[in-house]
Protein backbone atom coordinates (compact mmCIF):
# COMPACT_ATOMS: atom_id res chain seq x y z
CA UNK A 1 0.00 0.00 0.00
CA UNK A 2 1.57 3.16 -1.15
CA UNK A 3 0.54 6.59 0.24
CA UNK A 4 -0.64 7.34 3.69
CA UNK A 5 -3.37 10.07 2.71
CA UNK A 6 -4.49 7.18 0.82
CA UNK A 7 -4.71 4.68 2.95
CA UNK A 8 -7.80 6.40 4.82
CA UNK A 9 -9.73 5.73 1.32
CA UNK A 10 -8.92 1.77 1.33
CA UNK A 11 -11.76 0.10 2.60
CA UNK A 12 -10.94 -2.30 5.58
CA UNK A 13 -11.62 -5.79 4.27
CA UNK A 14 -9.02 -4.70 1.56
CA UNK A 15 -6.17 -3.08 4.45
CA UNK A 16 -7.01 -6.37 5.90
CA UNK A 17 -6.76 -8.22 2.91
CA UNK A 18 -3.53 -6.89 2.10
CA UNK A 19 -2.33 -7.58 5.89
CA UNK A 20 -2.98 -11.61 5.78
CA UNK A 21 -0.87 -11.54 2.57
CA UNK A 22 1.86 -10.11 4.22
CA UNK A 23 1.67 -12.49 6.58
CA UNK A 24 1.29 -15.40 4.93
CA UNK A 25 4.32 -14.08 2.62
CA UNK A 26 6.44 -13.19 6.04
CA UNK A 27 5.34 -16.85 7.53
CA UNK A 28 6.27 -18.70 4.41
CA UNK A 29 9.92 -17.54 3.52
CA UNK A 30 10.50 -18.08 6.82
CA UNK A 31 9.61 -21.54 6.74
CA UNK A 32 11.07 -22.13 3.47
CA UNK A 33 14.72 -20.76 4.95
CA UNK A 34 14.54 -22.80 7.70
CA UNK A 35 14.05 -26.18 5.59
CA UNK A 36 18.51 -25.41 5.28
CA UNK A 37 18.49 -25.99 9.02
CA UNK A 38 16.93 -29.66 8.69
CA UNK A 39 19.27 -32.72 9.64
CA UNK A 40 19.86 -34.27 5.92
CA UNK A 41 19.75 -37.63 7.57
CA UNK A 42 17.41 -39.21 9.79
CA UNK A 43 13.57 -39.53 8.38
CA UNK A 44 11.77 -38.45 11.63
CA UNK A 45 12.90 -34.83 12.19
CA UNK A 46 11.63 -33.02 9.07
CA UNK A 47 8.30 -34.46 8.47
CA UNK A 48 6.32 -32.06 10.25
CA UNK A 49 8.11 -29.29 9.65
CA UNK A 50 7.59 -29.92 5.79
CA UNK A 51 3.74 -30.30 6.97
CA UNK A 52 3.69 -26.81 8.23
CA UNK A 53 5.83 -25.30 5.10
CA UNK A 54 3.31 -27.54 2.30
CA UNK A 55 0.26 -26.40 4.91
CA UNK A 56 1.21 -22.47 4.88
CA UNK A 57 2.39 -22.64 1.07
CA UNK A 58 -1.44 -23.87 0.31
CA UNK A 59 -2.65 -21.09 2.04
CA UNK A 60 -0.74 -18.49 0.31
CA UNK A 61 -1.65 -19.62 -3.04
CA UNK A 62 -5.01 -20.15 -2.49
CA UNK A 63 -4.89 -16.48 -1.23
CA UNK A 64 -3.09 -14.99 -4.11
CA UNK A 65 -5.81 -16.50 -6.19
CA UNK A 66 -9.03 -15.95 -4.61
CA UNK A 67 -7.49 -12.45 -3.75
CA UNK A 68 -5.89 -11.21 -6.84
CA UNK A 69 -7.84 -8.02 -7.85
CA UNK A 70 -7.37 -6.80 -4.60
CA UNK A 71 -4.02 -7.63 -4.26
CA UNK A 72 -2.79 -6.22 -7.68
CA UNK A 73 -4.45 -2.94 -6.73
CA UNK A 74 -3.72 -2.17 -3.14
CA UNK A 75 -0.38 -4.60 -3.34
CA UNK A 76 1.30 -4.35 -6.15
CA UNK A 77 1.36 -7.61 -6.59
CA UNK A 78 3.50 -8.19 -9.42
CA UNK A 79 3.69 -11.52 -11.97
CA UNK A 80 7.25 -12.57 -11.09
CA UNK A 81 6.21 -12.63 -7.51
CA UNK A 82 3.75 -14.75 -8.40
CA UNK A 83 5.89 -17.17 -10.27
CA UNK A 84 8.20 -16.77 -7.05
CA UNK A 85 5.59 -18.74 -5.04
CA UNK A 86 5.24 -21.30 -7.69
CA UNK A 87 8.92 -21.65 -7.87
CA UNK A 88 9.17 -22.30 -4.10
CA UNK A 89 6.41 -24.83 -4.35
CA UNK A 90 8.20 -26.79 -7.14
CA UNK A 91 11.25 -26.75 -4.64
CA UNK A 92 9.44 -28.05 -1.99
CA UNK A 93 8.01 -30.93 -3.79
CA UNK A 94 11.30 -31.53 -4.94
CA UNK A 95 12.55 -31.53 -1.73
CA UNK A 96 10.28 -34.41 -0.59
CA UNK A 97 10.62 -36.49 -3.13
CA UNK A 98 14.32 -35.98 -2.41
CA UNK A 99 13.55 -36.70 1.10
CA UNK A 100 10.93 -39.72 0.19
CA UNK A 101 12.50 -41.02 -2.87
CA UNK A 102 8.67 -41.20 -4.09
CA UNK A 103 9.15 -40.19 -7.74
CA UNK A 104 5.63 -39.17 -7.97
CA UNK A 105 6.18 -36.00 -5.92
CA UNK A 106 8.69 -34.99 -9.02
CA UNK A 107 5.61 -34.94 -11.05
CA UNK A 108 4.10 -32.72 -8.34
CA UNK A 109 7.24 -30.03 -9.11
CA UNK A 110 7.42 -30.35 -12.68
CA UNK A 111 4.02 -29.07 -12.38
CA UNK A 112 4.45 -26.21 -11.02
CA UNK A 113 8.03 -25.50 -13.36
CA UNK A 114 6.03 -25.75 -15.81
CA UNK A 115 3.06 -23.53 -15.13
CA UNK A 116 5.23 -20.81 -14.70
CA UNK A 117 6.65 -21.25 -18.06
CA UNK A 118 3.51 -21.51 -19.60
CA UNK A 119 1.86 -18.41 -17.97
CA UNK A 120 4.86 -16.32 -18.38
CA UNK A 121 5.10 -15.63 -14.56
CA UNK A 122 8.61 -14.06 -15.20
CA UNK A 123 8.39 -12.40 -17.94
CA UNK A 124 8.54 -9.24 -16.79
CA UNK A 125 11.72 -9.59 -14.80
CA UNK A 126 13.81 -8.70 -17.65
CA UNK A 127 12.48 -4.79 -17.96
CA UNK A 128 13.19 -4.44 -14.34
CA UNK A 129 16.60 -3.13 -13.22
CA UNK A 130 17.15 -5.48 -11.16
CA UNK A 131 20.12 -8.04 -11.22
CA UNK A 132 19.32 -10.10 -8.16
CA UNK A 133 15.75 -10.95 -10.00
CA UNK A 134 16.93 -12.05 -12.99
CA UNK A 135 19.29 -14.53 -10.96
CA UNK A 136 16.02 -15.63 -9.81
CA UNK A 137 14.44 -16.36 -12.91
CA UNK A 138 18.00 -18.21 -14.06
CA UNK A 139 18.01 -20.48 -10.94
CA UNK A 140 14.27 -21.48 -11.68
CA UNK A 141 15.80 -22.64 -15.32
CA UNK A 142 18.59 -24.77 -13.63
CA UNK A 143 16.19 -26.41 -11.55
CA UNK A 144 13.25 -26.83 -13.62
CA UNK A 145 15.94 -28.41 -15.75
CA UNK A 146 17.08 -30.69 -12.80
CA UNK A 147 13.49 -31.85 -12.75
CA UNK A 148 12.92 -32.68 -16.53
CA UNK A 149 16.30 -34.63 -16.66
CA UNK A 150 15.09 -36.66 -13.50
CA UNK A 151 11.95 -37.37 -15.25
CA UNK A 152 13.48 -38.44 -18.80
CA UNK A 153 11.95 -34.76 -20.88
CA UNK A 154 15.20 -34.89 -22.85
CA UNK A 155 12.90 -32.67 -25.77
CA UNK A 156 11.68 -30.12 -22.99
CA UNK A 157 15.79 -30.05 -21.05
CA UNK A 158 16.76 -28.77 -25.19
CA UNK A 159 14.08 -26.07 -25.52
CA UNK A 160 14.83 -25.08 -21.79
CA UNK A 161 18.97 -25.05 -21.91
CA UNK A 162 18.38 -22.87 -24.94
CA UNK A 163 15.75 -20.39 -23.32
CA UNK A 164 18.64 -20.46 -20.55
CA UNK A 165 21.44 -19.90 -22.78
CA UNK A 166 19.79 -17.04 -24.35
CA UNK A 167 18.63 -15.57 -20.51
CA UNK A 168 22.34 -15.80 -19.09
CA UNK A 169 23.45 -13.49 -22.92
CA UNK A 170 21.01 -10.93 -22.23
CA UNK A 171 22.00 -10.75 -18.64
CA UNK A 172 25.05 -10.98 -18.83
CA UNK A 173 25.67 -8.21 -21.60
CA UNK A 174 23.23 -6.42 -19.79
CA UNK A 175 24.20 -6.14 -15.78
CA UNK A 176 28.05 -7.07 -16.95
CA UNK A 177 28.32 -8.99 -13.92
CA UNK A 178 31.00 -11.42 -12.62
CA UNK A 179 28.74 -14.40 -12.17
CA UNK A 180 29.37 -15.30 -15.82
CA UNK A 181 31.42 -18.04 -16.21
CA UNK A 182 29.82 -19.71 -13.55
CA UNK A 183 26.25 -19.74 -15.88
CA UNK A 184 28.32 -20.22 -18.66
CA UNK A 185 29.77 -23.89 -16.75
CA UNK A 186 25.56 -24.68 -15.88
CA UNK A 187 25.15 -24.48 -19.55
CA UNK A 188 28.66 -26.56 -20.53
CA UNK A 189 27.56 -29.54 -17.69
CA UNK A 190 23.97 -29.39 -18.68
CA UNK A 191 24.86 -29.92 -22.06
CA UNK A 192 27.41 -32.88 -21.50
CA UNK A 193 24.52 -34.57 -19.42
CA UNK A 194 22.11 -34.79 -22.08
CA UNK A 195 24.68 -36.04 -24.77
CA UNK A 196 25.91 -38.65 -21.93
CA UNK A 197 24.18 -41.54 -22.95
CA UNK A 198 26.36 -43.60 -25.57
CA UNK A 199 23.24 -44.91 -27.62
CA UNK A 200 20.34 -43.09 -29.05
CA UNK A 201 17.37 -44.75 -30.18
CA UNK A 202 15.56 -43.61 -33.81
CA UNK A 203 12.21 -43.95 -34.82
CA UNK A 204 11.32 -44.16 -38.77
CA UNK A 205 11.74 -40.47 -39.22
CA UNK A 206 14.88 -40.39 -37.87
CA UNK A 207 14.11 -38.20 -34.23
CA UNK A 208 15.59 -39.64 -31.21
CA UNK A 209 13.05 -42.06 -28.86
CA UNK A 210 13.43 -41.25 -24.76
CA UNK A 211 13.77 -44.34 -23.52
CA UNK A 212 13.31 -44.82 -19.43
CA UNK A 213 14.98 -47.53 -17.72
CA UNK A 214 13.26 -46.77 -14.02
CA UNK A 215 11.73 -50.17 -12.67
CA UNK A 216 8.44 -50.83 -14.87
CA UNK A 217 5.60 -52.92 -14.65
CA UNK A 218 6.72 -56.35 -15.99
CA UNK A 219 10.29 -55.48 -16.11
CA UNK A 220 11.52 -58.09 -13.51
CA UNK A 221 11.01 -61.97 -13.80
CA UNK A 222 8.70 -63.62 -11.28
CA UNK A 223 9.15 -64.89 -8.94
CA UNK A 224 8.39 -69.14 -9.62
CA UNK A 225 5.86 -70.84 -7.63
CA UNK A 226 7.35 -72.67 -4.25
CA UNK A 227 10.61 -70.89 -5.00
CA UNK A 228 12.26 -70.53 -1.52
CA UNK A 229 14.26 -66.73 -1.34
CA UNK A 230 14.69 -64.42 1.15
CA UNK A 231 11.75 -62.00 2.56
CA UNK A 232 13.89 -59.16 2.52
CA UNK A 233 12.86 -55.59 0.94
CA UNK A 234 15.79 -52.94 0.48
CA UNK A 235 14.69 -49.68 2.58
CA UNK A 236 17.69 -47.88 1.89
CA UNK A 237 20.32 -47.12 0.04
CA UNK A 238 23.07 -44.58 -0.25
CA UNK A 239 24.25 -43.36 -3.80
CA UNK A 240 27.81 -42.02 -3.76
CA UNK A 241 29.69 -40.28 -6.52
CA UNK A 242 33.35 -39.13 -5.64
CA UNK A 243 34.29 -39.35 -9.40
CA UNK A 244 37.56 -37.11 -10.92
CA UNK A 245 36.37 -35.53 -14.20
CA UNK A 246 33.35 -37.14 -14.17
CA UNK A 247 30.19 -35.42 -16.08
CA UNK A 248 28.21 -34.02 -13.38
CA UNK A 249 25.05 -31.81 -13.21
CA UNK A 250 23.38 -30.30 -9.97
CA UNK A 251 25.38 -32.34 -7.15
CA UNK A 252 24.71 -35.51 -9.36
CA UNK A 253 27.46 -37.55 -11.62
CA UNK A 254 26.02 -39.46 -14.35
CA UNK A 255 26.62 -43.12 -12.92
CA UNK A 256 24.69 -41.47 -8.96
CA UNK A 257 22.17 -40.21 -11.90
CA UNK A 258 22.08 -44.09 -13.49
CA UNK A 259 21.58 -45.53 -10.18
CA UNK A 260 19.37 -43.48 -8.67
CA UNK A 261 16.88 -44.52 -11.90
CA UNK A 262 17.71 -47.97 -11.39
CA UNK A 263 16.29 -48.17 -7.83
CA UNK A 264 13.42 -46.22 -8.61
CA UNK A 265 9.56 -47.24 -10.26
CA UNK A 266 8.04 -45.86 -13.21
CA UNK A 267 6.19 -42.58 -11.83
CA UNK A 268 2.56 -42.20 -10.99
CA UNK A 269 0.94 -38.67 -11.50
CA UNK A 270 -0.95 -37.56 -8.66
CA UNK A 271 -2.33 -34.79 -11.16
CA UNK A 272 -1.83 -31.96 -8.75
CA UNK A 273 -3.43 -29.06 -10.98
CA UNK A 274 -2.10 -25.26 -10.36
CA UNK A 275 -6.05 -24.55 -9.27
CA UNK A 276 -5.94 -27.19 -6.71
CA UNK A 277 -4.11 -25.76 -4.00
CA UNK A 278 -6.01 -28.21 -1.47
CA UNK A 279 -3.60 -31.30 -2.82
CA UNK A 280 -0.51 -29.28 -1.70
CA UNK A 281 -0.18 -31.28 0.94
CA UNK A 282 1.37 -34.47 0.52
CA UNK A 283 -0.61 -37.01 2.65
CA UNK A 284 -1.38 -38.80 -0.70
CA UNK A 285 1.49 -41.32 -0.33
CA UNK A 286 0.89 -45.06 -1.21
CA UNK A 287 0.06 -47.46 1.53
CA UNK A 288 3.72 -49.11 1.42
CA UNK A 289 6.90 -47.10 0.04
CA UNK A 290 7.29 -47.79 -3.68
CA UNK A 291 11.06 -47.35 -4.41
CA UNK A 292 13.50 -47.54 -1.74
CA UNK A 293 14.64 -44.27 0.40
CA UNK A 294 17.65 -42.77 -1.05
CA UNK A 295 20.78 -40.54 0.44
CA UNK A 296 22.45 -38.79 -2.46
CA UNK A 297 26.44 -37.63 -1.56
CA UNK A 298 27.99 -36.07 -4.24
CA UNK A 299 31.86 -36.39 -3.23
CA UNK A 300 31.14 -36.25 0.86
CA UNK A 301 33.83 -36.46 3.27
CA UNK A 302 34.81 -39.69 4.90
CA UNK A 303 32.84 -38.29 8.25
CA UNK A 304 29.99 -37.16 6.04
CA UNK A 305 29.48 -40.37 4.44
CA UNK A 306 30.09 -42.43 7.89
CA UNK A 307 26.95 -40.00 9.42
CA UNK A 308 24.94 -40.64 6.21
CA UNK A 309 25.83 -44.36 7.09
CA UNK A 310 24.99 -44.43 10.68
CA UNK A 311 21.91 -42.89 10.17
CA UNK A 312 21.09 -45.11 7.50
CA UNK A 313 21.99 -48.27 9.75
CA UNK A 314 20.44 -46.74 12.53
CA UNK A 315 16.69 -46.49 11.08
CA UNK A 316 16.52 -49.58 9.01
CA UNK A 317 13.37 -51.34 9.77
CA UNK A 318 13.48 -55.19 10.71
CA UNK A 319 13.53 -57.30 7.38
CA UNK A 320 15.51 -54.80 5.29
CA UNK A 321 18.19 -54.03 3.18
CA UNK A 322 20.49 -51.31 3.45
CA UNK A 323 22.17 -50.99 0.03
CA UNK A 324 25.56 -48.69 -0.96
CA UNK A 325 26.42 -47.87 -4.00
CA UNK A 326 30.35 -46.11 -4.29
CA UNK A 327 31.12 -44.41 -7.82
CA UNK A 328 34.60 -43.19 -6.53
CA UNK A 329 38.22 -43.47 -7.25
CA UNK A 330 40.34 -45.97 -6.23
CA UNK A 331 42.76 -45.78 -3.30
CA UNK A 332 45.65 -48.79 -3.57
CA UNK A 333 47.75 -50.16 -0.56
CA UNK A 334 51.45 -48.23 -0.60
CA UNK A 335 53.39 -51.57 0.97
CA UNK A 336 52.53 -54.97 1.81
CA UNK A 337 52.44 -55.98 5.39
CA UNK A 338 52.86 -60.12 6.69
CA UNK A 339 49.21 -60.01 7.92
CA UNK A 340 46.77 -58.57 5.34
CA UNK A 341 43.33 -57.39 7.25
CA UNK A 342 40.48 -55.68 5.93
CA UNK A 343 42.60 -51.80 5.73
CA UNK A 344 45.68 -53.85 3.85
CA UNK A 345 43.87 -53.37 0.25
CA UNK A 346 42.92 -49.97 -0.23
CA UNK A 347 39.43 -48.77 -1.34
CA UNK A 348 38.03 -45.96 -2.86
CA UNK A 349 38.34 -41.80 -1.62
CA UNK A 350 36.47 -39.76 0.04
CA UNK A 351 36.38 -35.94 -0.59
CA UNK A 352 39.17 -34.54 0.80
CA UNK A 353 40.67 -30.89 1.14
CA UNK A 354 43.76 -31.58 0.17
CA UNK A 355 45.38 -30.51 -3.43
CA UNK A 356 44.16 -32.28 -6.93
CA UNK A 357 46.66 -31.49 -9.87
CA UNK A 358 45.36 -33.31 -12.95
CA UNK A 359 43.69 -35.35 -11.40
CA UNK A 360 45.55 -37.27 -8.96
CA UNK A 361 45.64 -36.68 -5.09
CA UNK A 362 48.76 -35.05 -4.22
CA UNK A 363 50.50 -37.31 -1.69
CA UNK A 364 51.94 -35.64 1.66
CA UNK A 365 52.05 -38.07 4.03
CA UNK A 366 54.35 -41.18 4.89
CA UNK A 367 54.05 -43.64 3.04
CA UNK A 368 53.47 -46.46 5.90
CA UNK A 369 50.63 -44.99 6.99
CA UNK A 370 47.02 -45.68 5.59
CA UNK A 371 45.02 -42.95 3.15
CA UNK A 372 42.91 -41.52 6.27
CA UNK A 373 40.16 -40.27 3.21
CA UNK A 374 39.46 -43.71 2.05
CA UNK A 375 36.80 -46.14 2.73
CA UNK A 376 38.24 -49.03 3.18
CA UNK A 377 35.94 -52.62 3.38
CA UNK A 378 36.57 -52.22 7.12
CA UNK A 379 35.27 -49.24 7.72
CA UNK A 380 32.12 -51.28 6.46
CA UNK A 381 32.35 -53.86 8.95
CA UNK A 382 29.92 -52.60 11.63
CA UNK A 383 27.10 -52.45 9.38
CA UNK A 384 27.13 -56.21 8.14
CA UNK A 385 25.26 -56.54 11.29
CA UNK A 386 21.95 -56.16 9.22
CA UNK A 387 21.66 -57.18 5.28
CA UNK A 388 23.95 -55.48 3.21
CA UNK A 389 24.40 -55.22 -0.32
CA UNK A 390 26.85 -53.22 -1.64
CA UNK A 391 28.26 -52.12 -5.46
CA UNK A 392 31.61 -50.35 -6.11
CA UNK A 393 31.83 -49.02 -9.48
CA UNK A 394 35.83 -48.22 -8.94
CA UNK A 395 39.71 -48.86 -10.33
CA UNK A 396 40.20 -50.87 -6.49
CA UNK A 397 36.86 -51.99 -6.15
CA UNK A 398 38.76 -55.99 -5.53
CA UNK A 399 39.32 -54.43 -2.24
CA UNK A 400 35.98 -55.54 -1.40
CA UNK A 401 36.37 -59.06 -2.17
CA UNK A 402 38.22 -59.29 1.26
CA UNK A 403 35.37 -58.82 2.94
CA UNK A 404 34.32 -61.39 6.00
CA UNK A 405 31.07 -61.78 6.99
CA UNK A 406 31.47 -61.52 10.85
CA UNK A 407 27.55 -61.61 11.57
CA UNK A 408 26.29 -64.23 9.72
CA UNK A 409 23.41 -61.71 7.94
CA UNK A 410 23.00 -61.73 3.90
CA UNK A 411 26.11 -59.76 2.57
CA UNK A 412 26.82 -59.37 -1.07
CA UNK A 413 29.34 -57.56 -2.84
CA UNK A 414 29.07 -56.34 -6.77
CA UNK A 415 32.22 -55.38 -8.04
CA UNK A 416 32.88 -53.60 -11.26
CA UNK A 417 36.00 -54.34 -13.33
CA UNK A 418 38.88 -52.58 -12.34
CA UNK A 419 40.86 -52.42 -15.99
CA UNK A 420 38.73 -51.42 -19.42
CA UNK A 421 40.21 -52.17 -22.75
CA UNK A 422 41.68 -48.98 -24.24
CA UNK A 423 39.23 -48.51 -26.71
CA UNK A 424 36.59 -48.37 -23.70
CA UNK A 425 38.63 -46.22 -21.29
CA UNK A 426 37.56 -42.98 -23.25
CA UNK A 427 34.00 -42.86 -22.48
CA UNK A 428 34.73 -43.02 -18.80
CA UNK A 429 33.76 -39.07 -18.59
CA UNK A 430 30.74 -40.38 -19.67
CA UNK A 431 29.84 -42.76 -17.02
CA UNK A 432 31.20 -46.02 -16.18
CA UNK A 433 30.54 -49.33 -18.36
CA UNK A 434 29.20 -51.30 -15.43
CA UNK A 435 26.90 -49.04 -13.62
CA UNK A 436 25.60 -48.36 -17.49
CA UNK A 437 24.69 -52.45 -17.92
CA UNK A 438 22.89 -52.03 -14.27
CA UNK A 439 20.70 -49.09 -15.45
CA UNK A 440 20.35 -50.07 -19.04
CA UNK A 441 21.81 -53.40 -20.20
CA UNK A 442 20.87 -53.53 -23.51
CA UNK A 443 22.49 -49.88 -23.89
CA UNK A 444 25.59 -51.18 -22.34
CA UNK A 445 25.37 -54.22 -24.71
CA UNK A 446 25.77 -51.45 -28.21
CA UNK A 447 28.17 -49.76 -26.07
CA UNK A 448 30.53 -52.65 -26.05
CA UNK A 449 29.60 -53.18 -29.46
CA UNK A 450 30.39 -49.86 -30.69
CA UNK A 451 27.41 -49.16 -31.90
CA UNK A 452 25.93 -45.70 -31.09
CA UNK A 453 22.73 -45.58 -32.34
CA UNK A 454 19.63 -48.13 -33.57
CA UNK A 455 16.18 -48.32 -34.48
CA UNK A 456 13.28 -48.17 -32.70
CA UNK A 457 11.25 -50.96 -33.65
CA UNK A 458 15.13 -53.48 -33.19
CA UNK A 459 15.65 -51.70 -30.03
CA UNK A 460 12.23 -53.13 -28.79
CA UNK A 461 12.83 -56.77 -30.37
CA UNK A 462 15.82 -56.79 -28.38
CA UNK A 463 14.34 -55.54 -25.26
CA UNK A 464 11.86 -58.83 -25.93
CA UNK A 465 15.00 -60.94 -25.91
CA UNK A 466 16.44 -59.90 -22.84
CA UNK A 467 13.32 -60.07 -20.92
CA UNK A 468 13.64 -63.98 -21.82
CA UNK A 469 17.11 -63.69 -21.01
CA UNK A 470 16.57 -62.41 -17.17
CA UNK A 471 14.04 -65.35 -16.58
CA UNK A 472 16.88 -67.94 -17.58
CA UNK A 473 19.27 -66.25 -15.31
CA UNK A 474 16.51 -65.59 -12.89
CA UNK A 475 16.09 -69.46 -12.88
CA UNK A 476 20.01 -69.85 -13.23
CA UNK A 477 20.19 -68.30 -9.47
CA UNK A 478 17.71 -69.99 -7.85
CA UNK A 479 18.33 -73.53 -8.74
CA UNK A 480 21.93 -73.37 -8.50
CA UNK A 481 22.86 -75.71 -5.71
CA UNK A 482 26.36 -74.42 -5.22
CA UNK A 483 25.19 -70.58 -4.79
CA UNK A 484 25.99 -68.99 -1.63
CA UNK A 485 22.81 -68.24 0.26
CA UNK A 486 23.15 -64.25 0.32
CA UNK A 487 22.32 -64.58 -3.10
CA UNK A 488 19.06 -65.61 -3.07
CA UNK A 489 18.06 -63.67 0.75
CA UNK A 490 18.13 -60.63 -1.50
CA UNK A 491 16.24 -62.21 -4.13
CA UNK A 492 13.25 -61.78 -3.29
CA UNK A 493 13.15 -57.81 -3.32
CA UNK A 494 12.75 -56.79 -7.09
CA UNK A 495 15.29 -54.29 -7.24
CA UNK A 496 17.67 -55.96 -5.94
CA UNK A 497 16.83 -59.20 -8.51
CA UNK A 498 17.11 -56.75 -11.21
CA UNK A 499 20.56 -55.92 -9.95
CA UNK A 500 21.90 -59.21 -9.82
CA UNK A 501 20.47 -60.83 -13.42
CA UNK A 502 22.16 -57.65 -14.67
CA UNK A 503 25.04 -58.01 -13.12
CA UNK A 504 25.49 -61.75 -14.63
CA UNK A 505 24.26 -60.91 -17.86
CA UNK A 506 27.35 -57.93 -17.71
CA UNK A 507 29.70 -60.84 -16.23
CA UNK A 508 28.53 -63.11 -19.32
CA UNK A 509 28.93 -60.20 -22.10
CA UNK A 510 32.18 -59.07 -21.30
CA UNK A 511 33.71 -62.63 -20.91
CA UNK A 512 32.78 -63.76 -24.51
CA UNK A 513 33.28 -60.04 -26.08
CA UNK A 514 37.35 -60.44 -27.57
CA UNK A 515 38.42 -57.60 -26.27
CA UNK A 516 38.21 -58.05 -22.82
CA UNK A 517 40.75 -60.22 -22.25
CA UNK A 518 42.02 -59.69 -19.34
CA UNK A 519 40.16 -61.47 -15.88
CA UNK A 520 40.65 -57.71 -14.55
CA UNK A 521 38.26 -56.33 -17.08
CA UNK A 522 35.56 -58.92 -15.85
CA UNK A 523 32.96 -57.79 -12.84
CA UNK A 524 33.70 -59.99 -9.41
CA UNK A 525 31.68 -60.73 -6.09
CA UNK A 526 32.13 -61.53 -2.77
CA UNK A 527 30.74 -63.90 -2.07
CA UNK A 528 31.74 -65.45 -5.50
CA UNK A 529 29.09 -67.23 -7.71
CA UNK A 530 29.13 -70.23 -9.04
CA UNK A 531 30.80 -69.41 -12.58
CA UNK A 532 29.85 -73.24 -14.51
CA UNK A 533 25.92 -72.20 -13.11
CA UNK A 534 25.73 -68.31 -14.26
CA UNK A 535 28.44 -66.30 -15.84
CA UNK A 536 30.21 -69.37 -17.74
CA UNK A 537 26.57 -71.03 -18.21
CA UNK A 538 26.30 -72.25 -21.97
CA UNK A 539 22.75 -71.15 -22.28
CA UNK A 540 23.80 -67.78 -20.97
CA UNK A 541 26.52 -67.70 -23.98
CA UNK A 542 24.04 -68.75 -26.52
CA UNK A 543 21.59 -66.32 -25.29
CA UNK A 544 24.64 -63.57 -25.38
CA UNK A 545 25.52 -64.91 -29.11
CA UNK A 546 21.74 -64.45 -29.73
CA UNK A 547 21.40 -60.57 -29.07
CA UNK A 548 24.75 -60.29 -30.69
CA UNK A 549 23.30 -62.13 -34.28
CA UNK A 550 20.10 -60.02 -34.19
CA UNK A 551 22.55 -56.84 -33.72
CA UNK A 552 24.77 -58.03 -36.66
CA UNK A 553 27.99 -58.33 -34.36
CA UNK A 554 28.77 -61.76 -33.71
CA UNK A 555 31.90 -61.29 -35.31
CA UNK A 556 32.97 -59.30 -31.86
CA UNK A 557 32.33 -62.13 -29.63
CA UNK A 558 33.97 -65.69 -29.47
CA UNK A 559 31.42 -68.47 -30.07
CA UNK A 560 32.57 -70.95 -27.17
CA UNK A 561 29.00 -72.85 -27.99
CA UNK A 562 29.47 -74.21 -31.59
CA UNK A 563 29.94 -77.77 -30.00
CA UNK A 564 27.13 -77.62 -27.78
CA UNK A 565 24.29 -78.58 -30.13
CA UNK A 566 25.69 -82.24 -30.64
CA UNK A 567 25.18 -82.93 -26.95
Amino acid sequence: MTGAGAEDDIPLSERKTVTDFCYLLDKSKQLFNGLRDLPQYGHKQWQSYFGRTFDVYTKLWKFQQQHRQVLDNRYGLKRWQIGEVASKIGQLYYHYYLRTSETSYLNEAFSFYSAIRQRSYYYQVNKEDRPELVVKKLRYYARYIVVCLLLNKMDLVKVLVKELSDEIEEYTQRFNTEDQLEWNLVLQEVAAFVEADPVMVLNDDNAVVITSHRLQEGGVPQLEQGMVVGQLTLADALVIGNCNNQVKFSELTVDMFRMLQALEREPVNLATQMNKPGTLEPNEKPGKRENPHKYLLYKPTFSQLYSFLSASFKELPANSVLLIYLSATGVFPTGRSDYEGPYDFGGVLTNTTRDVINGDTVQKRNQAQKEMHCLHPGDLYPFTRKPLFVIVDSSNSTAYKNFSNLFGQPLVCLLSPTVYPKSMQDQSQRGSLFTLFLYSPLMAFLSVCGLSSMRQGLWEKAQELLRRVYRDIGQMITHSHTIDQAFLQFYGDEFLRLLLIRFVFCSATLRLHKVFRESRSYPESYPPLPKQDTVESSLLQRHVLELAAMLDVQSLFYDNTLSLDDY
